[in-house]
């Protein structure tokens, strides 16, 4: 019986792990080959039969961290109740950061600003990464859709998202993740409350108002 395709899946599978650990330890830049295959247990011959490069690889990373954060939101998102409001929406996303951060051993920060930051400014890998944080604010934004002021309020909360994330990591634990995610609480009340008929603060309305 031919198990190649089974046995080429697992290697993939187990080098993905393997640099995903490495490179969130220990910087992509100082995270060797060898060192990778040697984590995974597999020829290196395996690995380049898999990546064509190390910057694949990298990329592939990325695109693991990601995913990882949007299965948390999707869980979360799903089990809202059906007539849950913009807000719960938005925090929901403050929500899977949080427990994404906490799932992560030896928490330092945000993964793919990590990488970013080592990378030049003309890495595709940035690129990526931008576009992966843009999505992030997108998913704030279709949140809050209700708020005449949905743009604005998404584009806060997510610099207040990843500002608390570089922070967070930078003292190694989820305090300021914590903290963010109340004063962005606040923030959607504020909006919600000066958005409904009768509200005395100007500026933020219900869209269609």
């Amino acid at each position: 019986m031919n198990h190649g395709p089974r046995a080429r899946g697992s290697a993939r599978a187990k080098l993905l792990a393997a640099a995903s650990a490495r490179f969130y330890a220990h910087g992509v830049a100082s995270t060797g080959i060898d060192a990778i295959t040697a984590d995974a247990g597999v020829a290196k011959m395996s690995l380049y039969n898999n990546f064509s490069s190390k910057a694949e690889l990298v990329a592939a990373y990325l695109d693991r961290r990601q995913q990882e954060f949007l299965d948390l939101h999707h869980r979360r998102v799903a089990a809202l109740p059906a007539d849950a409001g913009p807000g719960a929406r938005a925090l929901a996303v403050f929500d899977a950061y949080l427990e994404h951060a906490e799932a992560t051993d030896g928490f330092r920060g945000c993964g793919l600003l990590n990488a970013a930051g080592e990378l030049s400014s003309d890495d595709p890998a940035r690129e990526a990464v931008a576009r992966h944080k843009a999505e992030v604010e997108q998913l704030l934004r279709d949140a809050l859709e209700p708020l005449d002021t949905a743009d604005t309020l998404a584009e806060h909360l997510s610099l207040l998202l990843e500002g608390a994330m570089v922070r967070a990591g930078l003292e190694g634990d989820t305090a300021r993740l914590r903290r963010a995610r109340r004063l962005a609480a606040q923030l959607i009340e504020q909006a919600d409350e000066a958005g409904r008929p009768g509200a005395s603060t100007a500026g933020v309305r219900w869209r269609g108002e």
